[in-house]
């Protein structure tokens, strides 16, 4: 993984979309995991590209499941 704590858009990305998704990075990949388990959007965004991800944060696509209840 990378080291991310000098990363100045990875801490703006959390700063605005943090009340959403936990948003981390590798060094080829962009990854965000909602907070709500049960938000009617996917659940995970993997994008490489950086666009792209910002897209899909603000447009998550849908989900591919029903959430689990248990």
């Amino acid at each position: 993984m990378t080291n991310t704590n000098n990363d100045p858009l990875l801490r703006l990305l959390r700063e605005h979309y943090g009340h959403q998704w936990t948003i981390r990075r590798t060094e080829n990949l962009w990854v965000a995991t909602a907070k709500d388990p049960e938000a009617d959007h996917a659940p995970t965004i993997i994008q490489s590209d950086i666009n792209e991800f910002l897209y899909d944060l603000e447009n998550p696509p849908s989900r591919a499941a029903k959430p689990c209840t248990g």
